[in-house]
């Protein structure tokens, strides 16, 4: 036997072994691609820093968008985008925007600081109106700066029966004109927004682990983006389990893009005061306060807080918690394990953890801020044990 033929036989026999620890042939798994080197993260309890919970602000027909007229003024409405804020928030606040102006008016106020309520103003701002802000909370401390950071367009953003095709087409303007929008954003200084790889593992044959269905006759959320924008992002690969130091014998990864909030929310900020924007701290409690604000035209970006002010019992709180780690240096990619979720971001690394009962309907109708720290305490707990024993770091 020559040289070559003894090499080839090893490399054969050892990527026959290495498919027999993983569970699958050795065929397939030299048709996987290897991953880049990956460094542990650290998770543990006591590199946890906070818990946040966010009230997103659900409506079974999607988000209000609509002009009513209130007294003498006219109010655009703008709220209830579920867990999709900051995804939609340009191509939203874009229609806005028309909205406010199509009343004739160039003086216009904004109510609410969040994702929706800036980008709305600076939105207004681009074509050339002058734009106040009223607000009661301000970033870090309004409900969008709890968010995930993920690009999550069709997250709670209306139920199925209600996704007619108008819905659909205007939701699919939305979602392109935000992509398009951040990738504009891509590259900046601080990175506000950019692309972050992210690995889904698996211990059966799966893409993604199914979400639980309440089995009670609720209806389900919508789900849009496979259906009309499958080409915005970047599609799932197969990764070589063996290359990766996680213990799962599937593993996918996809690059997604991601929101780094602090710093995207600072640079709304900044932009909106460089074009001569004021952001004035208000609190109102009623439609009958809207008339002591100098504006004959105002834009309704409260959010959850619409169901307060207005009365609006559409809106239904949707509870997301997040628990906050440690931020690590050099660490750049996300993970989701069993039903666990971690996004790494350049100003902290967040963990999610969804229901594992279909009933509970993940955090739906759930008003609550209050920290579940036994829930804190789970995704710990399945995220450490994500890593292949002599991999983990404490």
């Amino acid at each position: 036997m020559s040289r070559m033929e003894r090499r080839q036989l090893l490399l054969g026999s050892a990527a026959l072994l290495a498919g027999s620890l993983t569970g699958r042939s050795a065929w397939s798994a030299s048709k996987l691609l290897p991953a880049p080197a990956l460094q542990p993260i650290r998770i543990s309890m006591d590199r946890v820093t906070g818990v946040t919970v966010c009230t997103r602000p659900f409506r079974a027909a999607g988000p209000r968008l609509e002009v009513e007229k209130i007294g003498q003024q006219s109010v655009v409405h703008h709220y209830g985008h579920g867990g999709s804020g900051w995804s939609l928030s340009w191509g939203s606040g874009a229609l806005a925007a028309q909205m406010a102006l199509g009343t004739g008016e160039r003086d216009i106020g904004v109510i609410g600081c969040g994702a929706i309520g800036l980008t709305t103003a600076l939105q207004l701002q681009r074509k050339g109106a002058g734009v106040t802000i009223y607000a009661r909370d301000t970033p870090p401390d309004v409900r969008s700066s709890f968010a995930t950071g993920g690009w999550t367009p069709d997250s709670r953003i209306c139920l199925e029966d209600h996704a007619t095709s108008a819905f659909k087409q205007q939701w699919q303007t939305m979602a392109r004109t935000s992509w398009r929008m951040y990738q504009g954003l891509l590259g900046l200084s601080g990175d506000p927004v950019e692309f972050v790889e992210s690995y889904s593992l698996s211990d059966t044959p799966q893409d993604d682990e199914p979400e639980p269905t309440p089995d009670d006759g609720r209806p389900k959320f919508a789900r849009l983006s496979r259906e009309l924008i499958p080409e915005l992002g970047s599609k799932a690969e197969s990764i070589d389990p063996r290359s990766t130091p996680f213990v799962a014998p599937y593993v996918r990864r996809r690059a997604r893009l991601t929101f780094n909030i602090g710093i995207y929310t600072r640079l709304l900020l900044e932009d909106f005061r460089s074009a001569g924007g004021r952001l004035v701290i208000d609190e109102l409690h009623s439609p009958a306060d809207f008339a002591r604000l100098p504006h004959k035209t105002l834009v309704n970006c409260t959010g959850y807080g619409a169901r307060a002010l207005l009365g609006d019992e559409s809106i239904v709180p949707v509870r997301g918690q997040l628990a906050r780690l440690m931020h690590e240096p050099g660490v750049r990619y996300g993970l989701s394990y069993h039903r666990v979720s971690l996004t790494s971001r350049r100003d902290t690394i967040v963990l999610q953890a969804q229901d594992t009962d279909a009933n509970s309907y993940n955090g739906y109708n759930d008003a609550t801020i209050e920290p579940d720290m036994a829930t804190v305490e789970r995704a710990v707990q399945t995220l450490s044990t994500a890593y292949r024993p002599g991999h983990r770091r404490a």
